[in-house]
């Protein structure tokens, strides 16, 4: 039962970090730009033909044609120099315009979790309050490692994009540590 406290409690501080983060702090909208003339980007989209929602890179290409090495070394060629885009689309009307209630229950939902697997390996280990602090910590820069590095290389997001995810999610487990490293190793 401490566990689901401790992750409690912690999603309680990640969930009020991330409120922080994003409306007080930049670290939330860190490398996060707005299209100047947003109907020409949607609507460069719908002509494209791509009206699934997913995420589509700009230049790509199939992994059929990228095993065939004559159109992979013709894209290559005409692409070299291009710039690139990574682009999540939805067709759909989008939900947060009209109420964001759903999107901050899932977030906090997620940011449950996250604090209860965070509590569990704390827990699990016969350790100080310092010790367990610093192994969330440890556990969102292993997230940040994981996730966010691999887009910046992969997929060019820009680096302030990546800072900010790490003060966002990585200093948000961090400080949701401390008060879960607390209730943890309270005598039961």
């Amino acid at each position: 039962m401490r566990i689901f406290i401790a992750a409690l409690i912690g999603a309680v501080v990640f969930f009020i970090w991330g409120f922080v983060a994003h409306t007080v702090l930049p670290f939330g909208e860190m490398g996060m730009k707005v299209a100047t003339n947003q109907e020409a980007t949607l609507g460069a989209m719908q002509a494209a033909g791509n009206a699934a929602p997913g995420v589509y890179v700009v230049p790509g290409m199939s992994p059929e044609a990228y095993r065939d090495d004559a159109q992979r070394e013709a894209f290559i060629a005409k692409y070299k120099d291009s710039p690139g885009a990574f682009i999540v689309y939805d067709p759909s009307p989008n939900p947060v315009m009209t109420s964001m209630a759903p999107n901050l229950m899932k977030q906090f939902i997620s940011g449950y979790f996250v604090c209860l697997l965070a509590a569990w390996i704390m827990a699990s280990s016969a350790v100080g309050f310092g010790t367990r602090v610093a192994m969330g910590g440890a556990m969102g820069l292993l997230a940040w490692f994981a996730t966010s590095i691999p887009y910046w290389n992969w997929y060019r997001f820009p680096m302030d994009f990546t800072v900010g995810a790490l003060l966002d999610y990585g200093l948000g487990l961090l400080i949701a540590s401390v008060p879960m490293a607390w209730w943890l190793g309270r005598r039961r």
